[in-house]
């Protein structure tokens, strides 16, 4: 029984890595960075198994999904937690940076699920590391929010297809993990709400084992979400575009 871990090498990957791997035979450590896996490993011991793959890379996503039928493990825990974001708006990214962030955050998750649905029986788990992002449009990150409402989507309906397998959106808001850039050319980026890596996996967990198909870890998120259901998109992206204005 194993558990696949993607983005496994640091910040809520890692904090995954060290919550499941007593529950599991083994864990594939999927990242695409060679050195990190072999430190991981060094870290964690035999159970890791190194999978290096590049998940912006279409051949590498079907790489990783060859190796997953061809081996046929039971899959105790999927985690799809790669991802990649950039804060800028979409004029400034180029067509090469769309395709990589739309492959890592949703296609790469997209088809791993699906090849491991096969080897999944009941009371196991697929993680996909949503955001809270996912629960309104919002400018300058509008790339990222949108890649993760598709996540957060895709989750939910793959929850009700598949009875005995729970599958959960993590939902955090900002994790303070060495992805979050802590300053700027204005100084000191501050970021309301901001959570450990350590409280997201936590709660996620939690969240998974009571069936829930969505996980959020704070009260601030969740004051978050219910403010995204209620107040018009229109006046919820003016209000994140002021909070956001001296960091654009």
């Amino acid at each position: 029984m194993i558990a696949i871990i993607t983005g496994a090498t640091g910040g809520i990957g890692e904090e995954f890595v060290k919550k499941i791997i007593n529950e599991v035979d083994a864990v594939w450590a999927v990242g695409r960075n060679a050195n990190k896996l072999s430190v991981l490993k060094d870290s964690y011991g035999d159970k890791i198994i190194p999978v290096r793959a590049d998940l912006s890379d279409k051949a590498d996503i079907l790489g990783l999904c060859a190796k997953i039928e061809s081996v046929k493990p039971s899959v105790k825990y999927l985690v799809n937690n790669a991802g990649t974001a950039r804060m800028a708006p979409v004029s400034e990214f180029s067509l090469e940076e769309i395709s990589d962030m739309l492959d890592i955050n949703d296609k790469a998750a997209t088809m791993i699920c699906r090849t491991c649905l096969p080897y999944m029986a009941k009371d196991s788990y697929i993680l996909n590391i949503a955001s809270a992002s996912a629960f309104q449009p919002n400018p300058y990150i509008a790339l990222y929010s949108a890649s993760k409402a598709y996540l957060l989507s895709f989750t939910r309906s793959l929850n009700v297809e598949n009875d005995g397998i729970t599958c959960t959106a993590v939902c955090p808001g900002w994790v303070d993990t060495k992805m979050l850039p802590k300053t700027n050319k204005n100084g000191d980026i501050k970021y309301p709400g901001m959570v450990t890596a350590s409280r997201v996996v936590e709660v996620a967990l939690k969240d998974c084992h009571k069936g829930k198909d969505v996980s959020v870890c704070s009260f601030y998120y969740r004051y978050m979400r219910f403010l995204s259901k209620v107040t018009p998109h229109r006046i919820a992206m003016k209000m994140w575009v002021r909070a956001i204005r001296q960091y654009i």
